[in-house]
């Protein structure tokens, strides 16, 4: 089955075929970086870690690129508040957001360019896009005229007239059309700048995500990513400056997260209604927070709340009982079934849903099923060592992707299993001596704890509730 993927620009679901075979240059629009990262940054990094995975896992070279706006209105403003240089205010954001997405697990990208770092690529494509007739310079700033571009509205399915129609100018710009967009702003008094042909000033925010783009994957990039909230104007900006410096096709598949909300509104910091990733860390694993934002379409809306991630967890933990249990009996099972037929498909349809748009849920489903499964052959005394090793297989794939899974116990991490572990032998022993008070008591007590015991043909194994 080939992988397929919804593709913003033609609203339908396509077949990935890059543009050069078993290569695949992904760039995903990041953060601007004022402020520390909230959970809703999280949702579009995870949703992108979990599909440049499955890209790597199905064979693809995939060169993901994720930018850092490091120049921007917001971080000067923030800037002065705080009395600190711009630059140093991003700088310390980035190493902060860093650290967020390394606690939530999300592997590096292959670049994370800075706009700051990028400016003369930026002022050679702006200069470009003025010596081909597009741009035009006004009072040290340059913008865009749409009116000479093609196409204006093709990803957001907008008309020109219309969108003009409720555009305004605002004060200090001197644009030739309401939707003319900059390229380049002239400095104000006190501004971080960088010189140029027509002045001192820093780029607009649409340029240097092309720039970028073009720096690092080329003229035309295979998949672009961001959220839903970018689709206007950013990237249809991106659009009309891109392919008309380049001359070529800019993007050749657009996909876009859907947006964390509150009560049906944008997480934001604009809006103050945000949480920030360190604080939800201090009370839920990294492994909750990544399953409960996977456990939905990653294009779709996800209206958050405190219980939802609290269900989230306890949902995770009837997964890892599972892959604890299968690895438990690894070496004890007395059972005949290799339960090969079962893993098979499970693999089989895992495989299948995120093929099919990256359908994360769906892929979660499957490992429910094949937990139910597995577990009631453990239960009825059935499963192999063979069988075991054969779920744990299917179990490793899947967290090889989605990264939710404890897979062992490491140095310094809680030791409860192990304790557990013991109280089970102390009660084995005494029913062995015919001592049933004795374990009746351990097994009310564990359950007290919110441990489930489970006598099986082949001994007794544990899981949280």
């Amino acid at each position: 089955m080939a992988l397929v993927l919804y593709n913003t620009l033609t609203k339908r679901k396509e077949p990935l075929e890059p543009l050069h075979k078993d290569k695949i240059g992904i760039y995903v629009c990041g953060v601007t970086v004022y402020d520390q990262s909230h959970l809703g940054h999280a949702k579009s990094a995870i949703n992108f870690d979990v599909i440049v995975r499955w890209l790597r896992h199905r064979g693809y070279d995939v060169k993901h690129v994720t930018n850092f706006t490091d120049v921007d209105d917001k971080i000067i403003a923030r800037a002065n508040e705080i009395g600190i240089d711009p630059l140093k205010l991003s700088q310390r954001m980035i190493d902060e957001y860093f650290g967020d997405m390394d606690a939530l697990r999300i592997r590096r990208a292959s670049v994370y360019p800075k706009a700051s770092d990028t400016m003369e690529d930026i002022i050679r494509m702006v200069q470009g896009l003025i010596d081909k007739g597009y741009a035009y310079e006004s009072n040290g700033s340059v913008y865009f005229s749409v009116r000479k571009a093609k196409e204006y509205g093709k990803l957001s399915r907008q008309n020109l007239d219309q969108m003009q129609a409720g555009a305004r100018i605002e004060p200090g710009e001197d644009k030739q059309n309401p939707m003319d967009f900059a390229l380049w702003k002239a400095a104000k008094p006190g501004e971080i700048a960088w010189d140029s042909p027509w002045g001192k000033g820093r780029p607009g925010w649409h340029i240097e995500c092309s720039a970028m783009c073009l720096k690092h994957i080329g003229k035309t990039v295979d998949i672009h990513g961001g959220g839903t909230e970018l689709i206007f104007p950013h990237h249809e900006n991106e659009i009309l400056q891109s392919e008309a410096y380049n001359d070529a096709p800019f993007v050749r598949y657009w996909m876009h997260n859907g947006l964390l909300t509150i009560d049906q509104e944008k997480m934001s910091k604009s809006l103050k209604n945000f949480f920030l990733i360190k604080d939800i860390l201090g009370k839920h694993t990294p492994g909750t927070v990544r399953f409960y934002l996977l456990n939905a379409q990653y294009s779709q809306p996800l209206d958050y709340n405190e219980k939802s991630l609290e269900e989230a967890g306890k949902a995770l933990e009837r997964l890892q009982n599972t892959y604890s249990s299968m690895k438990a009996v690894l070496t004890t099972s007395k059972g005949t079934d290799d339960a090969s037929e079962l893993c098979e498909k499970a693999a089989k349809d895992f495989e299948a849903k995120m093929d099919d748009d990256f359908s994360t849920r769906e892929a979660i489903a499957v490992m429910y099923d094949l937990s139910r499964e597995a577990n009631k052959l453990l239960s009825d005394g059935k499963l192999s060592q063979k069988g075991a090793q054969n779920v744990i297989d299917v179990f490793d794939k899947f967290n090889s992707i989605f990264d939710v899974l404890v897979e062992t116990q490491r140095t310094g991490e809680d030791l409860s299993g192990k304790l557990v572990d013991l109280l089970l032998e102390m009660r084995e022993e005494a029913r062995e001596r015919k001592d049933f008070a004795q374990a009746d008591t351990i097994r009310k007590r564990l359950a007290e704890l919110g441990i489930e015991i489970q006598d099986t043909q082949d001994g007794a194994v544990w899981k949280r509730k």
